[in-house]
């Protein structure tokens, strides 16, 4: 049994629960949060909440957004010809941190894993095809998903899937 108190256990508890945290890492991050001033301790109780409270995701490309749609949807000078199709949020801020993409994007919301209970239906495939009806301009679909077996299966089937919707799947 550890003898500290209830309030740090309970930090500890939930910096544990975020992915790729352990307990010790947890540990180690409520320690730092202690010795911190309450100011700055609030500034990061603020900035978690107003994450919450603000962003949500973009109706169009289901990108994160404190917008509906996002930026890069609005942007007409973006080439709106070129879908990019990503499984996370996050691979939109690492090509956009290229500067060299400036097509548009969909996120999926992850990729093919049978085994783990995601198929099609999981993701935001229907999404994609009711985008794809819709605007009747895109010539081209760029699949960056993650160079692993799911994002390989996910690759295959939106291939398959858009190759007589699309002319050109890269």
């Amino acid at each position: 049994m550890l003898y500290t108190s209830p309030a740090l256990e309970t930090l500890i508890e939930r910096l544990s629960s975020l992915p790729t945290i352990g307990r010790k890492t947890a540990a180690r991050l409520a320690m730092y949060l202690l010795k911190q001033s309450d100011s700055d301790v609030k500034l990061l109780a603020e900035a978690l909440y107003h994450l919450k409270e603000r962003v949500s995701t973009c109706s169009v490309c289901g990108n994160i957004t404190e917008e509906d749609p996002c930026p890069i949807c609005r942007d007409k000078r973006r080439d709106q010809s070129i879908i990019c199709v990503v499984e996370e949020p996050n691979d939109v801020l690492v090509i956009e941190r290229t500067n060299e993409f400036r097509g548009l994007y969909h996120v999926l919301g992850g990729s093919l894993a049978p085994l783990d209970g995601i198929g099609p239906d999981e993701l935001k495939i229907r999404e994609l095809l009711l985008r794809l009806n819709e605007e009747k301009g895109v010539k081209e679909i760029i699949l960056a998903l993650d160079p692993n077996v799911e994002g390989e299966a996910t690759v295959l089937y939106l291939a398959k899937l858009l190759h007589p919707i699309v002319p050109r799947i890269t």
